[in-house]
């Protein structure tokens, strides 16, 4: 059966914190409901997780997210002048972060965004490869952005979990094999692991072989507001 075909529900997990990969967390969403995902859609999800752990007590949910990058760069073969901060993915991540960090037993923590440089977009690439004589223009390239601190951050948090004992579970919402040496610590110092891979598909066994459980994901709307 599919991540998606099965329902676990984990019983004595205690104090649980939730740990969220902001950038996966957005980008699956993003896809399931095909527009930008809002407060209320992290915040059910959430409330979904701990449903899921009926005996656990819950102690806070992280989300790592990062500040989108604000610099101006100049797009290649003359192309315009690009205002990242006015980007509408720019101020869709701003207003993202700032609501989690004033919702409830949410902790916000922020990496940085780091501009590698432009490359050619996918549409463009596949179309270079069927005819290497096409006119690329300026509106052929993306930006290369890169996310960093996101990875030392959680890893540091899950430390701090563990040695100060301040929660008996650690659930991981996340498809990033990096996460392995974090988990593998928290198993060491004692922690149960949880992992929610929200049905990503091609996830690396060795990333499901160092959690103790598997939470599924079910998709569905947030509850309407009252």
């Amino acid at each position: 059966m599919s991540e998606r075909e099965v329902y676990f529900v984990v019983r004595g997990c205690g104090k649980t914190a939730l740990l969220m990969d902001g950038a996966f967390v957005t980008k699956r969403l993003e896809r399931e409901n095909a527009r930008f995902p809002e407060v209320s859609d992290i915040t059910h999800l959430a409330e979904s997780l701990f449903g899921a752990l009926p005996d656990a007590t819950i102690y806070r949910t992280f989300l790592y997210g990062a500040n989108p990058f604000h610099g101006s760069k100049q797009t290649p073969l003359g192309g315009p002048l690009v205002e990242f901060a006015a980007t509408r993915t720019a101020r869709n991540n701003t207003r993202l972060l700032e609501q989690l960090e004033t919702s409830e037993d949410f902790a916000v923590r922020r990496g940085e965004v780091l501009f590698e440089g432009w490359r050619l977009g996918r549409v463009a690439d596949r179309a270079l490869q069927r005819n290497p004589k096409k006119t690329v223009s300026h509106t052929d390239f993306v930006p290369e952005l890169t996310q960093k601190g996101v990875d030392m951050r959680i890893g540091l948090d899950i430390a701090a979990v563990a040695l100060k004992r301040l929660a008996h579970t650690v659930v991981l919402v996340t498809g990033d094999a990096d996460m392995i040496p974090a988990m593998r610590f928290a198993r060491r110092e004692g922690l149960r692991v949880g992992l929610c891979t929200m049905g990503q598909p091609g996830t690396r066994r060795e990333l499901r072989a160092h959690a103790d459980f598997m939470l599924d994901w079910r998709p569905g709307p947030p509850p309407s507001a009252p």
